[in-house]
């Protein structure tokens, strides 16, 4: 293949893009669109607005999400942002080939419409629809493992042995990143909560970044919170449109802990530490140790701080008798890009790709 290869990981939440070879990728944005009416184009209503990337700053209210939690519900906006990652880097490389992750939950016809928007409307020569999970494990450069993904629509285990994903004991979580923005959206703001409104988005988006950590013990750290006086703490607080500050509270602080303690937050399903004990257990048990010492933390929100300490920590005290590893790689949100990026020159997976005649001889019969 091409030494240039154009890497898009797309995400429910980012879209990750780049050329391959690179350390990390060189476009990262929020996979958002947003329609704005257009007067001059009458019609239906599908025809008389324009679609663009991004929050539009004078109408706020009309972005969305086209990926939601690993399902597609929005192919143009999809399409329209394929197109501006594809416009951007055909500047310097016309006909490079286009690897492309695939959606976790998605249908044969989800990989019939990727090809034929590829193909059809934005004229790539080849193309590779890589698993998101795989390209993960070989960013840590290992082929057997237990990788935990949790990004923004989804928290996924996925166990491999020498390369190859032992589907049946997979796992997946259907609460992420987007769960602990809605709690701390309803926490900060109540019942004036809006998630178009800009100032809540940021107010919501820098404390997820900057306040926000997984406590190793949450009946600790909140009596720890508790015995502090009002406002001895300067890092508690955010500040509100008219310059007030406003203290968080200790939940707010460790919301992440939602990851760990989800019935806390009244949510459903198994916490992200017993999906990955669920999953080993449910391999062979010969292959165990194998597995638990080759454990691969990825995604967004693996970054909070005390995350993977407190993983690790869940999953060694359960198998006490076997040494436990994980590992976390500094660039870990960017896991699944970085591994792409890597199997795109690899050799072995040249039967992977797809060319433009290929497709036309089996699509367009």
């Amino acid at each position: 293949m091409a030494t240039r290869t154009i890497v898009i990981d797309h995400g429910s939440g980012f879209l990750k893009a780049g050329f391959s070879g690179f350390n990390e990728p060189q476009m990262v944005f929020p996979s958002i669109v947003n329609y704005i009416p257009c007067r001059e184009n009458p019609g239906p209503s599908y025809a008389r607005r324009r679609v663009s990337l991004g929050i539009d700053l004078c109408r706020p209210d009309t972005f969305s999400y086209p990926i939601h939690r690993g399902r597609v519900l929005n192919w143009e906006g999809v399409e329209h942002i394929w197109s501006f990652v594809l416009e951007k880097h055909r500047l310097e490389n016309e006909n490079s080939p286009v690897m492309v992750t695939e959606f976790p939950l998605k249908e044969p016809a989800d990989r019939q419409k990727t090809l034929e928007i590829m193909f059809e409307l934005l004229d790539v020569p080849s193309i590779f629809l890589a698993d998101q999970l795989e390209m993960s494990l070989y960013a840590s450069g290992l082929l057997t493992g237990v990788v935990v993904d949790s990004g923004y629509g989804l928290t996924r285990v996925q166990p491999f042995h020498l390369g190859c994903p032992l589907r049946s004991s997979a796992k997946m979580l259907e609460f992420a990143g987007q769960d602990l923005s809605a709690y701390l959206f309803k926490s900060l703001f109540k019942e004036d909560y809006n998630r178009h409104n800009l100032f809540q988005l940021d107010t919501v988006a820098t404390t997820q970044m900057t306040k926000c950590y997984v406590p190793q013990n949450l009946g600790e750290s909140l009596d720890f919170y508790q015995s502090l006086p009002g406002g001895s703490d300067e890092n508690n607080a955010y500040q509100l449109p008219d310059g007030s500050r406003v203290e968080l509270t200790p939940m707010q602080r460790l919301a992440p802990e939602m990851f760990f303690s989800p019935e806390v937050f009244d949510l459903q399903g198994p916490s992200i530490s017993q999906a990955v004990l669920d999953s080993i257990e449910t391999c062979e048990a010969s292959m165990h140790p194998l597995l638990v010492s080759h454990l691969m933390a990825c995604g967004g929100n693996t970054l909070y701080p005390g995350f993977t300490k407190r993983l690790y920590g869940l999953i060694a005290d359960h198998f006490s008798s076997t040494k436990t590893t994980m590992w976390v790689g500094s660039n870990r949100n960017f896991s699944v890009w970085l591994g792409a990026s890597v199997v795109a020159h690899l050799s072995t997976y040249k039967s992977k790709w797809m060319t433009k005649e290929e497709y036309d001889e089996s699509f367009k019969m």
